[in-house]
């Protein structure tokens, strides 16, 4: 297939150049770039405000926004010949009988309008279209919110990702419907250059403001929250309870999140990720529970040189397992108890080279399934859903053929264990459109096979009168016990006030 590539020659990024040495690699694509210069494009102010960026929040020099020569597509041919396919970015591509795919966001074309929908706060609807009909679509996500560049450049990775796995067959053209209008106003006239200059500007002074303050003095601090169902879980009600929820207390030295409980020998036990600000590092850690709550303060049971966090444990074959997230070694891991709650030994590694996050496991249909946003090349964290599958948890797990199977920052990502009601498979997932977990939704699976997956929203809880905090991002039962945690703004002097000892590392809840 002979594939062109339209892009502005004005403004050539490391973007474009990763995208078509991507679609270069596609089997059977013969790829030429069309750069003739064009209209529009980012202003000068906006790129100021993405200098000023990279100095105030240390982001890497060399990211996908990186202006670059357009000598640098030099490599791929100019169309010499009609395409089989144009991938028009510009947005002035005429088709005149020819098959044209133009990306757009809310409907405009450019990188100007994805940058003007994430200095207004929105969260950018990214389209492939033929002729006015969906090819693939994808809601944008990043877990930089504030940030102009870091979040223009999570957006553009996930853009290529979309545009290849389109070219490849694999993309698909429509999203989960979500169940409550947007807080969201309709997307915005598309902005002349200089009204998009003064936004940037005014981004520019308050990025500066935000940081401070929060430099010197606020911080995230996640808490956890329980109670007793009755009978009656968030599944069946699809509100926050009357009777409130509980805090998990902690010494305001760390913070606990990522709540699952299990059943084991008639007792329930919480696991948890026990972050310690200090160290900006989190470990794994346990307590038993009952219905008056913690015996006690949780206590380490895993903790490696690494980040972990989300012990998804479960119990079969008469033993208990365990699958933390552990994305900051580029693996999946699977870990066996020998003296439950702790002495964790690692059985296999289930996922290797991989920034995956959450990775949640189901049977279903006489097959595994694992669940899990992937950070593929760059992007965010939480948008861009892929699937394995196995005969068995230990694995081998393949991966399914159409992933990544859904992006969107609304409900790819997990957030707890998937449970079946009355024969029909529910789905916990993370609704990121304001902030990384903001708020938790709750998806029926309609299809799961390796023809592909289908959900759909069925409800989105908020944080409010029901859970004070800014967030809301994990729900998992057992035993009668409910839990979720989310996260609200703490100051600084009071995470200093007691520390532990504990090996420096790397989070990632913001």
């Amino acid at each position: 297939m002979r594939l062109t590539l339209r892009l502005n020659g004005n403004c050539a990024r490391a973007f474009h150049v990763a995208l078509a040495e991507r679609l270069s690699r596609l089997p059977g694509v013969e790829l030429a770039v069309d750069a003739r210069p064009a209209p529009g494009g980012v202003p000068r102010s906006a790129e100021a405000l993405f200098q000023l960026e990279t100095l105030i929040h240390r982001l890497p020099a060399n990211g996908t926004a990186k202006r670059v020569p357009l000598s640098t597509l030099a490599g791929h041919a100019r169309p010499s010949a009609p395409a089989d396919l144009t991938i028009d970015l510009v947005g002035d591509v005429e088709p005149q009988g020819r098959r044209v795919w133009r990306l757009a966001y809310d409907g405009v074309c450019g990188e100007e309008a994805l940058l003007a929908l994430i200095l207004a706060g929105r969260t950018p609807l990214a389209r492939l279209e033929q002729n006015g009909a969906t090819v693939a679509e994808g809601r944008l996500g990043t877990e930089y919110h504030g940030i102009a560049l870091a979040s223009f450049q999570d957006m553009l990775t996930r853009s290529a990702g979309m545009i290849a796995a389109a070219v490849n067959g694999a993309a698909r053209s429509s999203l989960p419907a979500l169940p409550e209008p947007s807080s969201e106003t309709s997307a915005p006239a598309m902005p002349s250059a200089m009204k998009l200059g003064v936004r940037a500007a005014k981004a520019t002074a308050r990025r500066i403001v935000q940081q401070i303050y929060h430099l010197c003095y606020n911080a995230p601090h996640w808490r956890v929250g329980w109670r007793e169902t009755g009978g009656k879980d968030l599944y069946e009600l699809r509100a926050h309870p009357q009777s409130g929820w509980r805090d998990l207390p902690d010494d305001c030295s760390r913070f606990y999140a990522d709540p699952f409980p299990v059943v084991h020998r008639g007792q329930v036990t919480l696991f948890v990720e026990d972050y310690i600000h200090r160290t900006g590092k989190a470990i794994l850690s346990a307590v038993a529970f009952g219905p008056n709550g913690p015996a006690g303060q949780p206590k380490p049971v895993l903790e490696l040189p690494y980040h972990l966090s989300y012990p998804f444990v479960f119990e079969r074959d008469g033993e208990m397992w365990m699958v933390p997230e552990s994305s900051a070694n580029r693996t999946v891991d699977l870990y066996r108890a020998t003296a439950f709650p702790g002495g964790w030994v690692k059985e296999a590694t289930l996922l290797s080279d991989i920034v995956a996050s959450d990775a949640t496991l189901t049977e279903h249909g006489g097959r595994w399934w694992m669940f899990a946003t992937v950070r593929d090349g760059g992007g965010a964290f939480s948008d861009q859903l892929h699937l394995w599958s196995a005969p068995d948890f230990r694995g081998p797990w393949t991966p399914h053929p159409k992933n990544p199977l859904l992006v969107d920052i609304a409900s790819a990502r997990p957030a707890g264990r998937m449970v079946n009601r009355g024969g029909q498979l529910l789905r916990p997932v993370q609704d990121c459109r304001r902030s990384y977990g903001a708020a938790l939704g709750i998806a029926r699976v309609t299809q799961l096979d390796e023809s592909g997956f289908e959900q759909v929203v069925e409800t989105i809880l908020n944080p409010g009168a029901g859970w004070a905090g800014r967030k809301l991002h994990t729900l998992n039962e057992a035993g009668g016990l409910e839990f979720i945690d989310g996260s609200a703004m703490a100051p600084r002097w009071k995470r200093t006030q007691r520390q532990d000892p504990m090996p420096a590392g790397g989070g990632e809840k913001t």
